[in-house]
């Protein structure tokens, strides 16, 4: 995190024509490290609910309100590989910035480091007001990346994204916040184990007159309506697309790739992890809506033209799996989402930097205007492919993977009424992930080779392909060795699980 930050000020002053370089040599240092705090990382138990955290430094801060604030990290099974798919993806989005990004270089790469920063500092933070500072602190460099080196209309979608993603973080606040006012004296910091440990033995009081079960719940759908905007789940989903369509396609590949994750994160290290009896009381309609995140996602992508556009939508169609197997409550449907989440990290990611690396060639995404690039560029289309294939859960890559957790979680889901009816639903939504993929391959990528515009298209470089084998190679080994990270996930999952009530 650290050299994250310091090589952010580095590059901010490093001239242009160094800057991408620089940037990417500076990126591996957090990468190499998360790779050995993985090597050393022992199995155990949630963070939040007792279990062992890894890599811990407690520093006091301050004192706010008679509670102490304090720069406390640390790593669970749940946060390490979201920290090591962070480092993993970053590099190579600057290496897929090379091409496409030709001013003022060094304050695009500074920002994407600081971003990487940031994101860190929301996968490790584990107190309260230090995770806020970093979960606001991403929403500035992603703002500077649409609204200066983005398309014709990022000005708006970099508003839009600022806006609803701002709103939504007022609404958890306070959500939150109104949890500690509720528990009184028996918390003394901010520090989310001993928030989530008190609550759990029932330190919540009555507050303003209001009843602790209420509180509770009003807490639970403050926090949960915020994270959503993040995740984004329908009908919050409507400022996705507008900032990637817009967005370069590195910024495209963190947003996808890591930032949508954050909502994701926060939905299990605070909604299900702290309220889960409220999440269990409301599992119906949160089933429900990520049925329909799957389902309207999908159908939403299927109309689209927009290469972009439509790998936009596919994600808001995959965070509705996540949504399922984390209000399953089952050791592999919370173990599957968080798997769910890493393996779509990187198949999104590499979506969106395939499609940046045929727009390079020929500037337009559009499925009508083009046709046959296998033709011209068969490295590039053939890893696409294969990525497609990985979105449509094809076994042996890591989207099956997760995808088949998460059912193997939700068919049976003690927690989940009418869980069977859920798990089909979702399901269908495969077949509608194949069917719009198909098509938009099957429209531009295959037949006789035609181009509206008038740029030539031949091989993309080597430094636009390369990321692109990385991270096919990535999607697959996770697909055939899941248990590279399933099995800490697992571990720290349990825990979760043990934490609601199932009435009835």
């Amino acid at each position: 995190m650290a050299a994250a930050f310091v090589g952010a000020l580095t590059v901010f002053l490093a001239p242009d024509e160094w800057a991408g370089r620089l940037a990417f040599a500076i990126s591996l240092v957090p990468f190499v490290g998360s790779l050995y705090l993985w090597s050393g990382f022992e199995a155990g138990g949630n963070a939040l609910t007792g279990g062992d955290i890894a890599y811990t430094t407690q520093i006091e801060w301050l004192e706010v309100g008679g509670r102490s604030v304090s720069w406390f990290v640390g790593l669970d099974g749940i946060s390490l590989p979201l920290f090591v798919l962070t480092t993993f993806l970053v590099p190579l989005a600057i290496v897929s910035a090379w091409t496409p990004i030709d001013s003022r270089q060094s304050q695009f790469y500074g920002l994407m480091l600081f971003m990487e920063a940031n994101l860190l500092g929301v996968f490790t933070a584990l107190d309260f007001f230090l995770w806020f500072v970093f979960w606001e602190a991403v929403l500035v460099p992603m703002y500077f990346l649409i609204g200066v080196w983005g398309g014709n209309d990022r000005k708006y979608a970099a508003i839009k994204f600022f806006v609803y993603t701002n709103a939504a973080s007022l609404l958890m606040f306070i959500g939150f916040m109104s949890l500690v006012f509720a528990l009184g004296d028996s918390v003394s910091s901010f520090a989310l184990p001993e928030i989530a440990q008190a609550i759990a033995a029932g330190g919540l009081d009555t507050w303003f007159g209001i009843p602790p079960d209420r509180i509770a719940m009003v807490a639970f759908l403050a926090m949960f309506l915020g994270f959503a905007v993040k995740v984004p789940i329908v009908p919050f989903h409507t400022w996705l697309p507008d900032a990637h369509v817009q967005a370069p396609t590195p910024a495209s590949v963190l947003l996808a790739g890591v930032l949508l994750k954050m909502g994701t994160y926060a939905l299990l290290r605070f909604n299900f992890t702290m309220l889960p009896n409220q999440a269990s009381a409301l599992a119906i309609p949160i089933a429900a809506i990520a049925v329909i995140s799957v389902i309207y996602g999908a159908i939403l992508a299927l109309g689209q033209s927009d290469l972009k556009r439509i790998v936009a939508y596919s994600s808001v169609s995959s965070m509705g799996y996540v949504i399922l197997g984390l209000i399953a409550f089952t050791e592999y449907g919370v173990g599957g989402a968080t798997f769910q989440m890493v393996a779509h990290g990187l198949i999104s990611g590499l979506m969106f930097m395939a499609v940046g690396v045929i727009y390079n060639t020929t500037h337009t995404r559009e499925v009508d205007e083009m046709a046959g690039m296998a033709d011209r560029m068969p490295v590039t289309v053939g890893i696409l492919v294969a990525g497609a294939f990985g979105y449509m859960g094809l076994p042996l890559m890591a989207g099956f993977a997760g995808e088949f957790f998460i059912f193997v979680g939700s068919l049976s889901a003690p927690a989940l009424p009418y869980a069977p009816v859920f798990t089909a639903l979702a399901m269908f939504g495969i077949v509608i992930v194949a069917g719009y993929l198909l098509s938009a391959m099957q429209s531009t990528l295959f037949g006789p080779f035609e181009l509206d515009t008038d740029y030539e298209v031949g091989p993309a470089p080597f430094h636009d392909v390369a990321p692109l084998a990385v991270l096919l190679v990535a999607i697959i080994v996770l697909g055939v060795a899941p248990d590279i990270f399933f099995e800490m996930i697992r571990d720290a999952a349990v825990p979760v699980v043990e934490g609601v009530t199932i009435d009835g």
